[in-house]
């Protein structure tokens, strides 16, 4: 039993190395000569596997172009959605945004210089963000008592996702923590007030 539980495991490893190969080269070969511009089987030299391994980790060049940020998304929302209850969103997401920096390393920073030489890209990503704001929009109504899209949980929501990507994307060696801590500073205060607000009407309706 010890032994397969050891094959699975290195098969895993295996496998989360090669996903790694592959993202780290496209993320280069997209900096450098452009996203349109790269082919996958120039991907597969750059990362020492075949074609056809390639394909089988990712559907599309796009896949493998979002494949931290899907990954970033992912966690996020499943530390909001599975977060202690009582915990306020805006605290559940400074955790999670300390811990992701934490883990940041230079396959991130590959992913923001790719992201920045490729207008393309930064499009979609803007679209995929959309979707994220309004995810957060409807978890923040939820902490707030508010109507599911009210105005002011899409604005605090923007408003994250905007602190996020700064943050994520300050240059290397900035003070980071300090910039997280003066962030959520900033979004507790909208929240908060927001939720003042909602309180007084409230009061104020009965």
């Amino acid at each position: 039993m010890h032994r397969v539980t050891d094959g699975a495991g290195l098969r895993e490893r295996g496998k989360a190395k090669r996903r790694a190969a592959i993202t780290r080269a496209a993320f280069e070969l997209f900096a450098e000569q452009g996203f349109d511009a790269t082919t996958v089987a120039e991907i597969a030299a750059a990362a020492e596997v075949s074609p056809r391994t390639v394909t089988l980790y990712f559907r599309s060049k796009q896949d493998i172009a979002f494949a931290t940020f899907d990954s970033s998304v992912a966690a996020l929302t499943e530390a909001l959605r599975s977060r202690a209850p009582g915990l306020p969103a805006v605290h559940a997401l400074e955790r999670w945004l300390r811990e992701e920096l934490a883990c940041h390393d230079e396959l991130d920073e590959m992913g923001v210089r790719m992201f920045e030489a490729n207008p393309e890209l930064r499009a979609v990503k803007t679209a995929r963000m959309a979707a994220v704001i309004e995810e957060g929009a409807s978890i923040l109504a939820e902490d707030t008592g508010q109507r599911p899209g009210s105005l002011g949980p899409r604005l605090a929501a923007a408003a994250a996702a905007a602190v996020i990507t700064e943050i994520v994307e300050h240059p290397e060696g900035a003070d980071r923590n300090g910039a997280i801590t003066l962030a959520m500073a900033f979004l507790k205060g909208g929240v908060d007030a927001m939720t003042a607000s909602e309180s007084e009407k409230r009061a104020a309706a009965k």
